[in-house]
């Protein structure tokens, strides 16, 4: 995956699949409120793991990407998505620091993760479930076909995350895709599966540089 592809998913996290607003006059006997509510209570747990398929599309360059591998979670924070397709690559952050490992190159970009995963960037809230109430004004997409979906407007408007939508199953309550736009008519859809709840070792979270691998500052 191509360097600028790689940042735009975790600005994340198109094509042919995508979230819009088209249901607006569709009836609901849930609130906004009702949903994040429920879907904080499903994810009142240590951490959760799920593959994930993404799907990012560069609209100027009309490039689309897609990639799969597995994610993990542990709160408050903690994120590891290791990408297998098309090329090996580990994101990593243990909430303070982010490192992006590209084995192939040898090569390591190491930045500050508040700053890197600042307005909802890389679907960071998954490792919080309540940062969607503080960050997002959140409205209801759609309610339909046992599934609702939520409309997130970051309340401090940046650029690089103009709008997120986010799938939840009616069934549990669980995230099974993520929906994020830029301004710039970028967009990315991340879908989860095979979700479990389970508690990774905090050393999961961490990493250390390989010896003689390259490595560059993010915020450089």
């Amino acid at each position: 995956m191509k360097l600028r592809a790689l940042i735009l998913c975790l600005a994340v996290i198109s094509g042919q699949i995508c979230f819009s607003p088209d249901a607006k006059g569709a009836e609901t006997s849930l609130t906004a409120d009702d949903v994040i509510t429920k879907i904080e209570n499903r994810y009142s747990v240590p951490g959760f793991s799920a593959r994930f398929i993404q799907e990012s599309t560069l609209k100027a360059m009309d490039i689309t990407d897609v990639a799969t591998g597995k994610m993990f979670v542990k709160r408050p924070g903690m994120m590891r998505w290791e990408y297998e397709k098309p090329e090996k690559q580990v994101v990593i952050t243990d909430g303070e620091n982010l490192w992006i490992y590209r084995p192939g190159d040898n090569q390591v970009m190491v930045g500050k993760a508040p700053e890197f995963f600042g307005a909802g960037k890389g679907a960071t809230f998954l490792s919080d479930i309540r940062i969607i109430r503080r960050n997002f004004s959140v409205s209801i997409a759609k309610d339909k076909d046992g599934y609702v979906v939520l409309d997130l407007l970051p309340k401090q408007k940046k650029a690089d995350v103009a709008r997120i939508y986010i799938s939840i199953s009616k069934k549990d309550y669980e995230i099974s895709r993520i929906g994020i736009n830029n301004s710039y008519g970028d967009e990315t859809i991340i879908d989860l599966i095979e979700s479990q709840f389970v508690t990774s070792p905090d050393s999961a979270f961490s990493f250390k540089i390989p010896k003689g691998a390259e490595v560059i500052k993010i915020d450089e």
